[in-house]
């Protein structure tokens, strides 16, 4: 069992940045395309975070062109480059499944305040 978790150690990732659920965040993604690679850009809102150690995943749902597109990322996954906090959001819900239901200004969360 030692063993597992000092491999697992090995492959977390030492900067990463605080974001909450509601927070709107860009994910730099690395896209392999047969022998090319490229980095695409997914912004949305969190509405999810599982997990803890390696296994940690969120989230990201945006709408684009009148759909609903939602991705799952895993936090320590070398494919994702970057994680950039756009905006931050203020709710009171851990997983914001609601929003999935909601069409229009209704789907859009609250800013924080500072």
């Amino acid at each position: 069992m030692d063993a597992i978790k000092a491999i697992s150690q090995d492959s977390l990732k030492e900067q990463v940045p605080a974001f909450s659920i509601g927070d709107t965040v860009r994910v730099d993604v690395n896209i392999r395309e047969g022998e090319r690679e490229r980095i695409q850009q997914f912004e949305g809102t969190v509405i999810a975070r599982k997990g803890s150690g390696v296994s940690e995943t969120f989230t990201v749902r945006r709408v684009s062109y009148g759909v609903g597109v939602e991705r799952v990322f895993p936090i320590h996954s070398p494919n994702v480059k970057a994680i950039q906090v756009v905006r931050r959001g203020r709710v009171r819900r851990a997983k914001l499944y609601y929003l999935r239901d909601r069409v229009g200004k209704a789907a859009k969360v609250k800013g924080q305040v500072r």
